[in-house]
């Protein structure tokens, strides 16, 4: 039974029910944010393969066609830290999906007169809006899930909402193939199909904007995360300018998010220079994708597992997308195609395990972290350009994945410091029995101790406001 009071926007300042909720209290709200994930998996996915098909249709470069991804990714540098972090911190989590989703609704609105034009720049001007509603649901999503619950939980959470981001990102190249570019490969046609797609999307994200102002919807404010920060940790956080575990969360989530960008913008390409059609190039895509949902969810399974450290798992997951990204570098045919459909597995758990660990800790900076992390994503405007520009120049996109493969490397800083710096401190989160049952149900008396604190302190919150 749900024990928040609905509310359409709320205080930062404030203290709420919220960060107070159990594992099963939390499971309705995190069941409807997880649909979000399925939406920009799919718009995710579809990039993948419609960077491919506008090269050939539109008679564009590899560095060219990359536009597409560093409109889209561009605007996940700018809205986070601009916008979207305002209205999350100002008004809330609902107010901020509901806003994420109205524009991501105007940008595939105008996927439709950029058809119509067949013009690569209005598809890159469309998929900037695109990126700029789905950063701003980002920015609340992620955030939302990572807190929202038991915080021994939060990256299983996070890990499997983002596992239905991947069946979408899965989904989303099979349909292209086999039903959107089926028989229109590099036609025409094949542009008209992106515009009906999207504007079916459109009509989805209006429907979901409703859901979201009527259902029952937690808030967790700064203010809670702080408390529940001083519960876990005993001690204040600190400044912000001394959050270092952030900081390197931050970079590595921003070259990971690069490199495991320009691998699927390329994985086409690269598929066809190994002897594969562009419509087997699509399958192996999905294929790829399947895999990395998948493994997702075996990943979010380990972690219900003590032994199973998402630090450990971090670092072991990229350490493995480098080996592999290198191998496919230096290899050839099918072989080469195998090293990188690995690489694609193993980059599965890692957005969500560094994102979730480089928030631990925070406190009240919990909103303002988590939108820099959000802005990381911004790594795949960057890269990617620098991956096409080497396929451009060399003709050869092998020799170009030896530059997300170097990427992977840079990511790497973040497990280091995790695990040989600041062990201690993300093991006692994983480790604390905070919000596991509801106060009063729990075997030991700390668990009901803490949730009487907590109610107290809502109390007096309300009675200030009075």
């Amino acid at each position: 039974m749900a024990i928040w009071k609905r509310r359409i926007v709320v205080d930062d300042n404030a203290i709420t029910e919220g960060s107070g909720l159990t594992l099963r209290q939390s499971l309705v709200p995190c069941g409807l944010v997880t649909i979000l994930f399925f939406l920009w998996g799919f718009a995710y996915g579809l990039l993948d393969v419609l960077n491919s098909h506008f090269q050939s249709t539109l008679n564009i470069s590899a560095s060219k066609a990359s536009g597409l991804s560093a409109a889209y990714f561009g605007a996940y540098f700018l809205c986070p830290l601009t916008i979207s972090g305002w209205i999350l911190r100002r008004y809330g989590f609902r107010v901020t999906f509901m806003t994420g989703l109205a524009v991501l609704a105007v940008g595939c609105l105008l996927f439709w007169p950029s058809g119509v034009k067949a013009s690569f720049g209005g598809f890159c001007g469309s998929m900037f809006v695109v990126g700029a509603g789905l950063s701003t649901l980002e920015t609340g999503a992620d955030n939302f899930l990572s807190i929202c619950g038991p915080p021994r939980y939060s990256e299983i959470r996070l890990n499997i909402a983002q596992g239905v981001q991947g069946i979408g990102s899965f989904v989303a190249p099979l349909l292209a193939s086999r039903v959107f570019f089926a028989n229109t490969v590099n036609t025409a046609q094949g542009l008209k199909n992106v515009q009906w797609v999207y504007l079916g999307v459109a009509g989805f994200v209006a429907l979901l904007i409703i859901l979201f102002f009527f259902a029952p919807m937690p808030e967790v404010t700064d203010a809670d995360m702080n408390i529940q920060e001083e519960d876990i940790a005993g001690e204040d956080v600190g400044p912000f300018k001394k959050q270092y575990n952030l900081f390197f969360g931050v970079w590595s989530q921003f070259c990971y998010v690069g490199a495991q960008v320009a691998v699927a913008n390329y994985f086409i390409n690269f598929c066809q220079e190994a002897g594969y059609t562009p419509a087997m190039s699509s399958n192996l895509l999905a294929v790829g994708q399947g895999m990395y949902a998948f493994m997702r969810f075996v990943t979010a399974g380990l972690m219900t597992m003590r032994a199973f450290k998402p630090r450990f798992i971090m670092a072991f997951y990229l350490g493995l997308c480098f080996i592999f990204g290198l191998a496919a570098t230096l290899t050839h045919g099918k072989a080469s195609v195998a090293m990188l459909i690995l690489v694609l597995c193993f980059e599965s758990a890692c957005f969500a395990t560094i994102f979730t660990l480089a928030l631990r800790g925070l406190g009240r900076h919990t909103k303002i972290g988590g939108s820099m992390l959000v802005a990381a994503i911004s790594g795949g405007a960057a890269i990617p350009p620098m991956t096409g520009a080497v396929a451009t120049r060399t003709g050869n996109f092998h020799t170009a994945m030896a530059i997300p493969t170097a990427f992977y490397v840079l990511a790497w800083v973040f497990p280091v410091y995790a695990n040989f710096w600041n062990s201690k401190s993300l093991d006692g989160h994983r480790a604390t029995d905070l919000n596991i049952m509801a106060p009063g149900l729990g075997k030991e008396g700390e668990l009901e101790k803490v949730g009487e604190e907590r109610q107290e302190r809502v109390e007096v919150s309300a009675g200030e406001k009075l």
